[in-house]
């Protein structure tokens, strides 16, 4: 299978909402317009002056946008352990989650002056996916949660019609790969190091002159 066929869904056990394709597709699209909102009024927060921190609570909350409706779980860490379908890694235990993801974000928090808006969206796309704290919507939140740090840190609403997240939907292969590779860096390093999300941020930086690229012709087309 091609990297463009790949789609790395979470096998976690029965708690579908709906079954129906028709009925799911339309709720799903929906849901991703309420995530994207919610992304939208967090980062305006930031742009009237609110100090930003990346909270539990947030991750949870762009999570129940997205698959609210659709899993019994929405908005909740997932009770046990889960598999990723196209993926060699294996999460981390249910019972460890809250405590994974506390980490991710004291990470983003003790190094939001010191690090860049790339490198710390990288860390928290791939390691959200790495933690895979969700019964489903796993991908959908690490992308939302990575473009709202990186929209946070850099202090605007990023312009642009094809977003980060939307670039990635559209073209799923060298997002699986960066995230393969922070993967493999890091089970080999046994620890995080800046380089683990080097291919990551060569991606989102690029995706990100991409999409300012479009905002750039949108602003000179008559």
């Amino acid at each position: 299978m091609t990297d463009e066929g790949r789609v790395r869904h979470s096998k976690a056990q029965d708690r579908e909402l709906v079954t129906d394709d028709l009925d799911k597709a339309k709720l799903e699209a929906a849901n991703a317009l309420r995530q994207s909102e919610h992304v939208r009024q967090l980062v305006l927060e930031v742009v009237d002056g609110r100090p930003f921190k990346l909270r539990p609570s947030t991750l949870l909350a762009l999570n129940r946008c997205a698959i609210e409706g659709l899993d019994a779980y929405a908005g909740v860490w997932r009770p046990a352990g889960i598999e990723i379908g196209e993926s060699k890694h294996e999460p981390p235990g249910g019972h460890l989650v809250p405590e994974c993801v506390e980490e991710m974000c004291d990470y983003v928090n003790d190094r939001w002056s010191q690090k860049s808006a790339i490198h710390l969206s990288s860390f928290v796309m791939w390691r959200l996916n790495w933690i895979h704290p969700s019964t489903e919507g796993n991908g959908r939140t690490s992308r939302a949660a990575a473009y709202l740090v990186l929209c946070a840190k850099s202090g605007s609403l990023l312009p642009g019609t094809e977003t980060i997240p939307e670039q990635i939907v559209s073209n799923r292969g060298p997002y699986y790969k960066a995230l393969e590779e922070a993967d493999s860096a890091y089970l080999t390093e046994k620890q995080f190091t800046d380089t683990t999300v080097a291919e990551m941020e060569k991606l989102l930086g690029a995706m990100l002159a991409k999409q300012l690229r479009g905002a750039f012709d949108d602003a000179n087309h008559a």
